[in-house]
């Protein structure tokens, strides 16, 4: 299929849509036994950006039988197009409808992106629902964090894959290729796969509820299918597949550099982070293997920049060691570091000048708590004096852009808490003051970000009340009053959004019809501010009888049987209702390689539970 130039010079960046990049795969679809076209549910600047991509296009294509292609949301002004020449969705690869493929696979980063998966396979020509697509339409399916909680899209995607896809899709493929060869029904694929560990098929499992609307159980209609899906993870992180390519853009996409991978999961264990504890155990790759990696990455792309990514990069055992390394063979080349997630109580300015030999770009932190209580209700593990001297280092070597980012309608929190948030600012350009004219950097730049918090499912949280969004809206307010420096400027996000988040993060079954109802109202890219239509959302959820407020702003109890609770993800429900305890009485977990909290990630046999 082509797209006409008089289409492309009419819509904003047409190389979203054209494909053709440095190091793209190509394949002819003649050849290979199976085309898999893996989607991203935004535009392509966000979805370029995406490691997982990156990794599951060219593992894929490692195969000679599958030939992956990328498709991304087109922006509205492409969607628009495309809708009055009858184009339907295509991949940039060939300009093929993606209705042709064998699977259809969405990766589930963000709740709010839900209406643009919608969006997707109408614009495809791909019936909606699972139960609508004959055996002639594509295997839809789905991954990513999102997933651990897959109800809210239960019966539009035929099966997830829970856990880190390299470790499972490879199974699928050759079960499909066999499934394909052999002339069988649909359902007797899914039938296969749902026996594989790891693998999700909604349709094979049935939600009951109580009168008063929460879940009576949640069982599979066959005894054959497991009762409990666990996550497949990788145990072997230095022996498992990175790609030694990756396709260079032709346009600026949000992060444009080779990401450097240096571990998964993460030791620490905030109380409201869902990713610390559904990647669990944390497992490490070695420093000569991602020293190899960096090269070969750096000759096959040109890059000049490397960023060291994972949830906690100061984390990783053998960083001096790596930086070093990297510092050594890219300075040559000038390919400059840069270290995204460092944590406030391991900060060092010698790593940071290693870094950021060539660029001085600003400092972000995550203090997350305005005061020492609260950040130890959501076991952050770091001190205020953790931060000040963090600063005082990055002043005195010449920083002088600060963000520091913070969560409000945290569980327990007061207005104490908040007002914590605006003094640790103020001691934050106290500490830049105190520091020499003559090293500082001159014109300070104080950034305080404060996001909503969101209850997460498989979180000590998980139980937890979200603020509602008045008073969200009045702690912004009440925050914003106190903050009196000129030095500081204040962000928020939109409450209206959090509540959504909250909705559909938590949300069971019932939830997917108001997903199709609030898209047939236009609603789509609903992170973007200019297009959330939360006016929309509301008649949505008025017209299907939802309440919002029951999936948000519901304090749940143990023993409330949650959409999620046929998923395992290694970490126990026990130790999650203890830690929950301990934030309660401000307690803090160490953790995991100073001591063992005994979670249940152990279970998978591997990583950091089974350091020497």
């Amino acid at each position: 299929m082509l797209i006409s130039d008089n289409i492309l010079k009419n819509v904003e960046k047409p190389a979203r849509y054209t494909g053709n990049e440095w190091n793209m795969v190509y394949k002819n679809p003649e050849n290979v036994d199976i085309r898999f076209a893996f989607c991203f549910p935004d535009i392509y600047e966000v979805g370029m950006s995406h490691l997982g991509m990156k990794i599951l296009y060219h593992l894929l294509n490692e195969r000679e039988d599958t030939f992956c292609e990328r498709v991304f949301t087109p922006w509205v002004d492409m969607e628009s197009k495309m809708r009055e020449n009858d184009i339907p969705l295509f991949s940039l690869e060939t300009k093929d409808p993606i209705y042709l493929f064998d699977f259809i696979g969405f990766t589930l980063q963000y709740e709010m992106s839900y209406t643009n998966i919608i969006n997707m396979l109408d614009l495809a020509k791909v019936p909606l629902k699972a139960e609508e697509r004959l055996e002639k339409y594509p295997f839809v399916c789905a991954g990513g964090p999102c997933a651990y909680n897959p109800e809210p899209l239960a019966d539009i995607i035929d099966f997830f894959v829970l856990g880190e896809g390299e470790e499972v899709i490879n199974e699928i493929l050759d079960l499909y290729k066999t499934w394909k060869k052999a002339g069988a029904s649909k359902e007797e694929f899914l039938e296969t796969i749902a026996l594989i560990e790891g693998v999700y098929v909604p349709r094979f499992y049935e939600a009951e509820y109580n009168t008063e609307g929460t879940i009576k159980k949640i069982e599979p209609v066959n005894s054959k299918f497991p009762r409990k899906i666990k996550k497949r993870i990788i145990k072997d992180y230095d022996g498992v597949y990175f790609p030694e390519k990756i396709i260079v853009p032709y346009i600026n996409i949000v992060h444009d550099r080779i990401m450097l991978e240096l571990f998964r999961g993460c030791i620490r264990g905030c109380r409201f982070c869902q990713a610390g504890f559904i990647y669990r155990p944390v497992r490490e790759r070695t420093c000569d293997k991602l020293l190899d990696i960096a090269k070969k990455l750096e000759d096959s792309t040109g890059y000049e920049e490397i960023s060291l990514t994972s949830l906690s990069t100061s984390d990783y055992t053998q960083l001096g060691k790596l930086t070093e390394g990297l510092v050594r063979e890219m300075g040559e080349r000038k390919v400059s570091l840069s270290l995204p997630s460092l944590r406030i109580d391991s900060f060092s300015l010698d790593l940071m000048k290693k870094a950021q030999e060539v660029r001085k770009s600003g400092l972000t932190f995550a203090p997350e708590a305005g005061t020492q209580r609260l950040r130890d209700v959501i076991n952050k593990g770091v001190t205020e004096e953790d931060l000040l001297n963090s600063v005082k280092l990055a002043f005195n070597g010449g920083w002088n852009n600060v963000k520091l980012y913070f969560m409000i309608g945290l569980p327990t929190e007061t207005y104490n808490d908040i007002e914590g948030i605006a003094e640790l600012g103020e001691k934050v350009v106290n500490a830049y003051m105190n520091v020499p004219k003559e090293k500082r950097g001159k014109g300070l730049n104080v950034t305080i970000s404060t996001s909503s918090f969101v209850p997460k499912p498989f979180t000590p949280f998980q139980w937890e009340v979200q603020d509602t969004i008045e008073t969200l809206r009045e702690k912004q307010k009440y925050l914003k009053n106190m903050i009196k420096s000129r030095y500081i400027k204040y962000n928020w996000h939109d409450p209206e959004l959090s509540l959504l988040e909250a909705v559909f993060s938590r949300g069971d079954r019932r939830t997917g019809q108001v997903l199709i109802r609030a898209w047939q109202k236009g609603c789509k890219f609903d992170g973007w501010g200019e297009c959330f239509k939360y006016d929309k959302w509301m008649d949505a959820f008025e017209e299907c009888g939802i309440d919002p407020s029951f999936y948000a702003n519901r304090k749940r109890d143990y023993d409330e049987i949650f959409p999620w609770e046929h998923i395992d993800i290694g970490v126990t429900k026990k130790f999650l209702i203890s830690e929950n305890e301990k934030a309660y009485r401000a307690e803090t977990t160490p953790n995991c390689r100073l001591k063992c909290s005994g979670c249940g990630a152990a279970s998978f046999g591997g990583g950091v539970c089974f350091e020497p």
